[in-house]
């Protein structure tokens, strides 16, 4: 009976991540067509699209503090709801600052959903099966990410068409969350204040400090990938419809290998497999710069990539929770998601520069170099986790 239970609370956290992966999925390529077409300049539009992970940063100090005061259940429904009105609200009013508002309002949600969803999944599951429920935490979220820009061309019916459809889908994921049966987190003591947090983030970070790499790596390729190699592209001479077959390429490699990499870490162990996507992933990014002239070749170097460092953040996550002890879950969690929202706003704006002042170096050099600076962090901390000092 315990085991239905679990199954029936995972397969609820994980659809309610899918629906959340869907809604920002959308809003990205929603709200820029529908700025391109108001004639506000791309460099505002990018400015909104940041709204949401300054969000993320500006509430996940003060995340943890909840979760362990009201349990996984109320954050989880708190962050959905804003989610939901947020969505609902676009059509309302159409100005700049009012949609960077609802933004920044549902990166604040988003963050409080996938926070305590993430925490949850990490602290129920047997250490056995981690790598595989965390890879299945991150490849719903790529596929309702995947699925949300098809949302796109209902603009052409109604602008508020696509925000009302996606509001009203994540409503009916949120209904099901009341089924669930609230826990609270593993801790030794029950501490509420904000210099307790700030100390707990100091031991999480003396922990699990490499764990948090890969998270941040994540975090500059998708935003690069999706906002600055599309610039980058078109600059090379790629066409816009070539362009959205290549980002669907990593995306295809991210979705389908999700899983296995997940299963194999649990066999291997995550920072034998870490290491491994890693190394393999620079060097797909480094072939990619060779063959930038050639569409078939260039879409294959991507998709292979995929494979590789497509699971680089849920592997992360997995890699954390060897590394510190279960009370400090929440902890190394928010710092997963910290690291992953500064990687994301580093990555357009490194792109950028780079693209602007270093024409004759490629795009993908960029990515190639971070990955295989990480993966020589990794490969040279010695450290082991506590779950093999455990066994």
């Amino acid at each position: 009976m315990i085991n239905v239970n679990t199954n029936f609370r995972f397969w609820i956290l994980v659809s309610i991540v899918a629906v959340s992966g869907f809604s920002q999925g959308m809003l990205l390529p929603l709200i820029a067509v529908i700025f391109e077409h108001s004639g506000i300049s791309s460099s505002l539009n990018g400015l909104n699209a940041t709204a949401l992970y300054i969000g993320i940063l500006l509430v996940s100090p003060f995340m943890e503090q909840p979760l362990r005061k009201f349990g996984y259940k109320p954050i989880i429904i708190f962050g959905g709801l804003m989610v939901i009105v947020s969505l609902a609200l676009f059509p309302l009013w159409k100005t700049f600052w009012f949609w960077f508002i609802l933004r920044l309002f549902i990166g604040i949600g988003d963050h409080a959903l996938h926070f305590a969803t993430q925490t949850w999944i990490t602290s129920f599951s047997p250490e056995k099966k981690r790598g595989r429920n965390l890879s299945l935490y991150g490849l719903f979220f790529g596929i309702g990410f995947a699925t949300g820009p098809l949302m796109t061309p209902l603009v052409n019916v109604n602008e508020a068409l696509p925000f009302i459809l996606s509001s009203a889908l994540c409503l009916v994921g949120w209904v099901f969350l009341f089924a669930l049966k609230n826990e609270l987190p593993d801790q030794e003591i029950m501490v509420h204040s904000f210099t307790a947090t700030i100390k707990r983030f100091s031991q999480a970070w003396k922990y699990g400090w490499a764990a948090f790499l890969p998270t941040f790596a994540y975090g500059v390729l998708e935003s690069s990938l999706n906002g600055s190699f599309p610039v980058y592209a078109l600059r090379i001479g790629i066409d816009v419809k070539s362009v959205s077959i290549l980002l669907a390429s990593f995306a295809i490699g991210a979705i389908v290998f999700q899983l296995p990499l997940g299963m194999l870490s649990d066999k291997f162990g995550r920072r034998t497999i870490l290491i491994t996507i890693l190394f393999l992933g620079s060097i797909c990014f480094t072939a990619a710069s060779f063959f930038e002239q050639s569409f078939f070749l260039l879409a294959v170097c991507l998709f292979v990539a995929g494979m590789c460092v497509g699971s680089t953040f849920s592997l992360g996550i997995s890699y954390m929770a060897d590394l510190m002890p279960k009370n400090l879950f929440p902890t190394g969690n928010l710092l997963c998601g910290i690291f992953f929202s500064l990687g994301s706003l580093i990555g357009p704006t490194l792109g950028g520069f780079f693209i602007q002042f270093f024409k004759n170096i490629s795009f993908f050099h960029i990515i190639s170099t971070l990955f295989f600076i990480i993966f020589l962090i990794i490969s040279l901390n010695k450290e082991k986790s506590l779950v093999t000092v455990n066994e």
